[in-house]
C-alpha cells in the first residue's frame, strides 16, 4: 500500500497565492523526505481559495523543487482542454523530469457553469470524456512521428494516466481502459463503496496496467490532541460550507465553535461530505486510518489536509506518514 499527497494549494485567509504556492513547495519537499510516493495537484477555476488552477505549471514548479517524489495532476479536468495540448504539456513535463510525472484526469469542469463558459468549454464536452481519454493516451503512447498529428514533446513518453472520479462513471471507465483509479472520498464519499467494487470487479488488464490499482483520498487532521485535531479541521469545514453556500473564499482560520460560523443547518451536509477522515492525536489518527484501510483495502491512500497554519500542516502530514508506516509494518509482520 502506497501513501501519497493530494494538494489544492489552499490560499490561507490573510495570505496570498504566492504564500499558497510557497507552502505547497514546502509540503512537497517535506512529503518527499517522509517517503510519500506521489504529490498530486488539482485543477479548479475561479476559486479564491485555490492556487493550483494552472495545474501543469504548478506541477512543473513542484517537480523542479523536488528530486525523487512523483508529481502529477489530481487532476486535469479534461473537458476544459484539447487532448493534444494536455499530451504536449505532460509530455514536456515527462521529458524534463523522466519517470516522475503522472497524469490524473477528471471529467468535471472544476468550476461553475459561468466559469466553464469563460474557459470556452461547455457541458457537452464532458460527454466526450471517454473518447478524449483514448485520444490523449494515443498521443502519449505513439512512436514519435507515427501519427498524422503528433504530440511534441509527448509521443512515446507513455506518461502514466489515472482516472479520477466521485461517481461510478469513472470507475467503469478506468476498469474498461485498464487504468489506475482514484476516488474523491475526501469530499464526495457517497459512491465510494460502489465505485470501489465496480472498478475491481470489471477491471480489464491493459498494456499499461496488469491488475487494478485503487486509490482513495482521506482527510487527515493530526495534532497533539484530539481536540486540536478537530479544531484544525474546522478550516476545511468552513471552506466546504462556504463553497456550498455559493461564497467560496480563502481557507478560513480554525475556530473553537464551528457551528456558530457555518450554522447548524449546514452541519449535517458538511459532516457527511467530509466523513472519510482521520482526525485527532497520533494514536487516534492511526486507529482511524487502520479502520479505513481494513474496510476498503486501497492500494494507495492520498492524504488531504487543508490546514490554515503551514507548520501545523507539515506536522499533520508527518503524523499521517508515520501512521501509515506503522500499518504497513503490522501488515507485513
Amino acid at each position: 500500500m502506497l501513501t501519497s499527497v493530494l494538494d489544492l494549494s489552499p490560499i490561507p485567509e490573510g495570505g496570498t497565492p504566492a504564500d499558497a504556492l510557497a507552502n505547497s513547495v514546502a509540503l512537497a519537499r517535506h512529503a518527499e523526505a517522509l517517503g510519500y510516493t506521489r504529490y498530486f495537484l488539482a485543477e479548479h477555476h475561479n476559486m479564491p481559495g485555490i492556487a493550483s488552477s494552472a495545474t501543469a505549471v504548478v506541477v512543473a514548479h513542484i517537480a523542479a523543487s523536488t528530486t525523487t517524489i512523483r508529481v502529477g495532476s489530481g487532476g486535469i479536468m479534461l473537458p476544459n482542454h484539447a487532448p493534444l495540448m494536455v499530451a504536449e504539456a505532460f509530455g514536456t513535463l515527462a521529458t524534463l523530469h523522466p519517470g516522475r510525472i503522472d497524469l490524473g484526469l477528471g471529467r468535471a469542469p472544476g468550476t461553475d457553469g459561468l466559469t466553464a463558459r469563460a474557459l470556452r468549454r461547455y457541458a457537452s464536452s464532458a460527454d466526450a470524456f471517454p473518447q478524449d481519454v483514448a485520444e490523449l493516451i494515443t498521443y502519449l503512447d505513439a512512436e514519435p512521428g507515427s501519427l498524422p498529428v503528433n504530440a511534441v514533446p509527448g509521443a512515446g513518453t507513455r506518461v502514466p494516466v489515472w482516472i479520477l472520479g466521485s461517481s461510478t462513471f469513472g470507475a467503469e471507465l478506468a476498469a474498461a481502459f485498464g487504468l489506475p483509479y482514484a476516488f474523491a472520498s475526501h469530499f464526495a464519499p457517497a459512491a465510494l463503496e460502489a465505485a470501489r467494487d465496480i472498478y475491481r470487479e470489471r477491471f480489464r488488464p491493459s498494456e499499461r496496467l496488469a491488475a487494478p490499482h485503487f486509490a482513495m483520498a482521506v482527510n487527515v487532521f493530526a495534532a497533539d490532541s484530539d481536540d486540536e485535531g478537530r479544531r484544525l479541521m474546522t478550516s476545511q469545514m468552513q471552506a466546504f460550507a462556504n463553497l456550498r453556500s455559493g461564497r467560496p473564499g480563502p481557507l478560513p482560520r480554525p475556530v473553537d465553535d464551528v457551528d456558530a460560523v457555518i450554522g447548524r443547518a449546514l452541519r449535517p451536509l458538511v459532516d457527511e461530505a467530509l466523513k472519510v477522515n482521520a482526525v485527532g492525536s497520533p494514536a487516534t489518527v492511526r486507529d482511524r486510518l487502520a479502520a479505513i484501510v481494513a474496510r476498503h483495502r486501497p492500494d494507495e491512500v492520498f492524504v488531504v489536509g487543508a490546514i490554515h497554519d503551514p507548520a501545523a500542516r507539515l506536522a499533520s502530514y508527518t503524523v499521517a506518514a508515520r501512521a501509515m508506516a506503522e500499518l504497513e509494518a503490522l501488515a507485513a509482520a
